[in-house]
């Protein structure tokens, strides 16, 4: 089921492609850990299509797509079985973060200086630190910066508060 973003439409969505394009010319597009070499040629390709025109569930999809991930991957060294949720997680923790990266370019273009936490998907058994956030104001600047500065990892304001929150981030 696609993340609920209340304020995904034309003018996030092309915040969230120059977001891309910076990544992306910066050489620090984050692709998890499990992509095999055709998944790491078509993922940018990928992700700028569900970017401009879909959602999280296209891009999930899209990535489900048979040679996209390896079916072994290494953990602290170790083979293991790359989860068959892999490109759930990988598809909806990044259309996410950039989404709230656009998002909060949009704000600041329109002169807001916060962005409004929310839960987009919901959580049978929500973490006590992710409801702690629903509803709080965030930095729309800082909170930028931090997910352009901590690319696929957790973030120093906590947003999203890593992978399955279903937490996102809304206009005020």
């Amino acid at each position: 089921m696609a993340l609920d973003l209340v304020d995904l439409d034309d003018k996030t969505r092309v915040h969230m492609v120059a977001e891309l394009e910076r990544d992306v010319g910066a050489g620090t597009l984050y692709e998890g850990k499990d992509l095999s070499e055709l998944g790491r040629e078509r993922y940018p390709g990928l992700l700028r299509e569900a970017l401009e025109t879909g959602d999280d569930s296209q891009l999930e999809t899209r990535l489900a797509e048979p040679g996209i991930f390896n079916e072994m991957g290494l953990r602290q060294g170790k083979p293991v079985k790359v989860p068959v949720n892999a490109p759930q997680r990988l598809a909806e923790g990044e259309f996410n973060r950039f989404y709230i990266r656009g998002l909060c370019l949009r704000a600041l273009d329109e002169g807001k200086t916060t962005v409004v936490v929310y839960r987009a998907r919901p959580s049978s058994s929500p973490r006590r630190e992710s409801e702690e956030l629903v509803g709080s104001a965030i930095d729309a600047k800082a909170l930028l910066d931090d997910l352009r500065e901590s690319p696929g990892v957790d973030t120093a304001l906590g947003l999203p508060p890593g992978p399955n929150s279903g937490l996102s981030a809304r206009l005020p």
